[in-house]
C-alpha cells in the first residue's frame, strides 16, 4: 500500500467514524421503539389478564350468588301454595239419608262420568235402586283412601247397603271425595293446585319434551343449537317465529326473571339454567316446571301448572284426562291467551292437532290412536259452570272460624287444607230457592231480603248458607249479621218449657184464650192480641201451638215463669242476651238465621246441643291434623220433651200454619214453625226432615213492613228449597219415657183407648195416668195391677 493510499484511507476513516456516527443515532432510535412496543404489549396483557382475572371472579362471585338464590327456592319452599277449601265428604252408610237421585247429582257434581260398566277411576252406572262406583283415590281427614269400586243400594229411607264388588263385603262407612270450594289466594294471585312428577300421566311429559325441548336430557340447561337455529329461523322470517329457550331456561325464567326482553335478562336466565341443571335432577327440573307453567288466566287468578290446568279446563283430575286433552294442556303452554279454547276453539284445536301428530311421528301413536283423537272435540267444561264457588257468606263464617280456633296467621302458611261442612247439593238447591222466590216477592216489594242457613242434622255442620237475594253478593251477611225480632219462633221453647212439667202440661191441655193485660217494672201495660183479634176462652195446647195463637202462649210462658223459658232458650244454644219480659213469650227477641238454626237444631237433634260449626278439620302441607279442642256436647232438653215438641211441629206442617207445606209434599213427614215480627215486619220460617235443618228471613233492610206472614215469605223460600232438594221424611222413633196417650178433647184428661170424644197424643210416660173405663182415674192398686 503506497503512502497515498495509507494516506487516503487515513483520511477516509474519520468519515467513516462520521457514518457511524450518524447511524448510532437510527438504532437507538429503532432499539427505542422495540423497547417501546414490548413495554406496551406487557402492559396491556397485564391490564387484559388482570381484567378477565376480575371478570372471571365477578362471573364466579354472581354465580354464586345466582346458586344461593336457586338453592333458597329448589331446597326450600318453592311456591305458597293457596289455602284449599274442601266441602264434607258425603258419608255413604246403611240407613244414611241420601237419595239415589241425591247420590247421582253429586258424582257429576264432582266429575264423574255415567257408563254402562265402570272400567276406571271416575266412572259410575245406574239403575233405579242401586249405583256400581268406582271411586278415585283422596286425602280425608282421618287418612287417604284408596281406590275402591262399590254397589250402593237404596230403599225408600235412603241408603239400604255399601259393598265392595271385588268381594260383596258390606261396609260400615263409605266416603265420597270432598268438591274442592276454593283455594284462598293470600300472595301474588297465582293459583296452582301441586301434582307430583309420577302422577302426571306419561303422554303429557313425552309431548311437552317432544313439542318443547327435545335434547332435555342431552344438554345442561342451554342448548347453543337450538338457540342457532331458532336465530337463522327468526332472521329469515323478519320476525321471532321460534324460541331456543329449553325447559330450563324457561323455568329459571319463570320462577327469578321477568318477561321483559332484553340481553342481559337473556345471559341471566342462560347462567341460571346451567347452575340449576347442574345442582339438580333433570326429574326434579321437570316436575317443577310443570307446576310452575303458566297455563292461562281465571280472572284474576292466574292459572299455573299442569293440575290447576286440569280442573280449569276440563273439570277433573288431570289422571283422567283423555289424550287429546293431555295433548291440548301441551299445546296452549304456547299462548294461553292466543289458544284460549273458548274464545278461539278452532285455533285452540288445530294446536292440539299439531301436538298430537308431532306424537304420532315421534311413534308415540299410531295412525289410528291420533285419527281417533283429532277428531274428538275439546270436551271442555261448560263456560258457565265455575271454577270457584261463589260463597260470600259461607266463606266469611270459615274465615271467622279459622281465626278463632287456630288463629289470624293460619291462611298465611303454605299448603293448608280445610275441610268443611258445606254441602254443595244443599247449597245450589239454597241459592236456587232464594232466587226463584225473591224474584216471585220482588214483583210487588223488590227491597226485600233474605237470609238463609240450613244445618246438616246428624253432623251439626252448616250445610248451607245464603246471605243475599244475590247469593253470590259479597257484602251484608244477612244470614249472621242482623238481628231482627224472631216472633213466633220462640213458641217450641215455651211450649218445651211447660211440658217438661208433665203433671201440669200435656198436648191435650185446655190453655186460656182471654184478654190479658200485664205492666211492666215502669208501670206501661202490655196486652197481647191475637193475628185474627178473636178470643176462644180456651183451646188444647196442641192446637194453640200449631196455629200459633198468641194469647194462650202468653197464658202458659206466664204460668210457667217468663225466666223458666229464657233459661230453655239458652240451654238449646241462644247465645245473645234474652230480655226476661213478658213480650219475650211472643218473640220479642233479637237473633239471626243462624242463631235460629242453632236452637232448632238441638230440637231437631232429640235436645241435644252442639254448637253448629262450618269446619271439620285442617291438615298442614304435610297432611297432619291441627289440634283443635272440641266441645263437648249436652242434653239442653229432656229427650222425652223433645218428642212432645218436634210431634208438635209436624202437626203445624200437618194441619197448622204450615199446612200449605204439608200439602206441597204428601206423605212425607216434615217439622216446621212459621213466624211473623209486628206489622208484619219480619217473616220467619224454620223446619226440618230427617237430614236437615233450615232457618229463614225475609225482610226489608229497612225494617219496613212486608205484608208477609211466616208462610207468605219465609216458608215459601223453603218450600222451593224443598222441592230442588226433595226432603226425606222425618223417622219418628220413640224414645223412652214417651207412650201413645189417649185425652178428652175437652178436658185434656187422660182417657183409656176406645173412650168417647177422646183423641190419641204422644204423653211423657211418667204422668200418664188414664181413668178406668173411661170413668175415674186408676186407684194405686189398679195402677200396679194394670187395672
Amino acid at each position: 500500500m503506497t503512502q497515498k493510499e495509507t494516506s487516503k484511507r487515513a483520511t477516509k476513516k474519520p468519515a467513516a467514524k462520521k457514518s457511524a456516527a450518524k447511524a448510532k443515532p437510527k438504532s437507538k432510535k429503532r432499539a427505542s421503539k422495540r423497547t417501546s412496543s414490548s413495554g406496551w404489549g406487557r402492559r396491556i396483557w397485564s391490564i387484559g389478564w388482570k381484567c378477565a382475572l376480575i371478570v372471571v371472579a365477578a362471573a364466579v362471585i354472581y354465580g354464586i350468588y345466582l346458586d344461593q338464590i336457586i338453592a333458597r327456592k329448589f331446597e326450600g319452599q318453592k311456591w305458597h301454595l293457596p289455602a284449599q277449601v274442601f266441602s264434607r265428604s258425603m258419608a255413604l252408610y246403611p240407613g244414611a239419608a241420601v237419595s239415589h237421585n241425591q247420590l247421582i247429582a253429586e258424582l257429576k257434581l264432582l266429575g264423574y262420568r255415567k257408563v254402562a260398566n265402570p272400567r276406571q277411576v271416575g266412572e259410575f252406572s245406574a239403575s233405579k235402586t242401586k249405583v256400581d262406583l268406582w271411586r278415585r283415590p283422596f286425602l280425608h281427614p282421618q287418612g287417604s283412601q284408596a281406590e275402591q269400586r262399590v254397589m250402593i243400594s237404596f230403599d225408600s229411607q235412603g241408603v239400604s247397603s255399601v259393598a265392595r264388588n271385588k268381594d260383596g263385603r258390606q261396609l260400615a262407612v263409605f266416603h265420597l271425595e270432598p268438591v274442592l270450594l276454593d283455594r284462598i289466594l293470600t300472595t301474588d294471585g297465582e293459583d296452582r293446585l301441586f301434582v307430583p312428577a309420577h302422577k302426571i300421566p306419561k303422554p303429557i311429559i313425552d309431548a311437552l319434551i317432544l313439542v318443547e325441548d327435545r335434547s332435555f336430557y342431552e344438554h345442561h340447561g342451554v342448548n347453543p343449537f337450538a338457540i342457532a337455529r331458532a336465530l337463522m329461523v327468526n332472521i329469515s322470517a323478519g320476525r321471532t317465529v321460534q324460541g331456543g329457550s329449553t325447559l330450563t331456561q324457561q323455568l329459571a325464567k319463570n320462577f327469578f326473571l321477568s318477561s321483559q326482553r332484553s340481553l342481559v335478562r337473556k345471559i341471566r336466565e342462560a347462567l341460571m339454567a346451567v347452575i340449576i341443571d347442574f345442582r339438580y335432577d333433570k326429574d326434579e327440573i321437570l316436575e317443577a316446571y310443570l307446576n310452575e307453567v303458566y297455563m292461562g288466566q281465571d280472572k284474576a287468578r292466574g292459572v299455573h301448572g299442569m293440575g290447576l290446568a286440569s280442573q280449569f279446563y276440563f273439570g277433573r283430575p288431570i289422571a283422567e284426562l283423555t289424550l287429546p286433552q293431555q295433548a291440548f294442556l301441551v299445546a296452549v303452554i304456547k299462548g294461553p291467551s292466543y289458544y284460549n279454547p273458548w274464545r278461539y276453539p278452532e285455533r285452540a284445536q288445530q294446536r292440539r292437532d299439531l301436538v298430537l301428530r308431532l306424537l304420532m311421528e315421534a311413534d308415540q301413536l299410531n295412525v289410528a290412536q291420533y285419527t281417533a283423537a283429532v277428531e274428538s272435540p275439546l270436551g271442555l267444561r261448560k263456560a258457565d259452570k265455575p271454577v270457584h264457588q261463589k260463597l260470600p257468606a259461607f266463606f266469611a263464617v270459615v274465615q271467622h272460624e279459622l281465626a278463632r280456633r287456630f288463629g289470624d296467621s293460619l291462611l298465611k302458611q303454605s299448603g293448608i287444607k280445610v275441610y268443611t261442612t258445606l254441602d254443595p247439593m244443599a247449597q245450589e238447591a239454597a241459592e236456587k230457592a232464594v232466587k226463584k222466590t225473591m224474584a216471585r216477592l220482588g214483583k210487588s216489594d223488590d227491597s226485600l231480603q233474605v237470609g238463609m242457613v240450613v244445618t246438616d242434622k246428624y253432623s251439626a255442620g252448616i250445610a248451607a248458607m245464603v246471605g243475599d237475594k244475590v247469593p253470590g253478593y259479597k257484602g251484608f251477611n244477612r244470614a249472621v249479621e242482623i238481628r231482627r225480632p224472631i216472633g213466633s219462633l220462640i213458641k217450641p221453647f215455651v211450649y218445651a218449657t211447660a211440658l217438661s212439667h208433665g203433671d201440669r202440661y200435656n198436648l191435650a191441655t185446655p190453655i186460656k184464650d182471654q184478654p190479658i193485660t200485664l205492666k211492666n217494672g215502669q208501670g206501661k201495660s202490655w196486652s197481647p192480641k191475637n193475628v185474627d183479634k178473636q178470643f176462644r176462652g180456651e183451646v188444647p195446647l196442641l192446637t194453640a201451638f200449631k196455629k200459633s195463637i198468641n194469647v194462650p202462649t202468653v197464658n202458659l210462658g206466664m204460668s210457667i215463669g217468663v225466666g223458666s223459658v229464657a233459661t230453655t232458650l239458652d240451654k238449646a244454644g241462644w247465645r245473645d242476651k234474652i230480655p226476661e219480659y213478658p213480650s219475650m213469650l211472643l218473640g220479642a227477641v233479637n237473633g239471626s238465621p243462624l242463631m235460629v238454626a242453632q236452637v232448632y237444631q238441638t230440637i231437631a237433634d232429640n235436645g241435644r246441643y252442639r254448637q253448629l260449626s262450618s269446619i271439620t278439620s285442617v291438615l298442614d302441607m304435610d297432611n297432619n291434623p291441627l289440634p283443635a279442642a272440641p266441645i263437648a256436647p249436652s242434653q239442653a232438653l229432656d229427650a222425652a220433651t223433645n218428642y212432645l215438641v218436634q210431634y208438635a211441629m209436624t202437626q203445624v206442617v200437618d194441619s197448622g200454619t204450615a199446612s200449605r207445606l204439608g200439602m206441597a209434599f204428601p206423605g212425607t213427614t216434615l217439622a216446621g214453625k212459621t213466624g211473623t215480627s209486628n206489622d208484619s215486619r219480619d217473616s220467619w220460617f224454620a223446619g226440618f226432615d230427617e237430614r236437615n235443618v233450615a232457618a229463614i228471613w225475609v225482610g226489608r233492610d229497612d225494617n219496613g213492613k212486608t205484608k208477609l206472614y211466616g208462610s207468605s215469605g219465609a216458608m215459601a223460600v223453603y218450600q222451593d228449597f224443598l222441592g230442588d232438594r226433595p226432603p226425606i221424611s222425618l223417622r219418628r222413633t220413640p224414645v223412652n219415657g214417651v207412650v201413645n196417650g189417649y185425652f178428652e178433647r175437652t178436658t185434656g184428661i187422660a182417657k183409656q183407648a176406645g173412650c168417647d170424644d177422646s183423641i190419641a197424643l204422644p204423653a211423657l210416660q211418667s204422668s200418664y195416668h188414664p181413668a178406668k173405663n173411661c170413668g175415674e182415674p186408676l186407684s194405686w192398686w189398679q195402677k200396679l195391677t194394670g187395672g
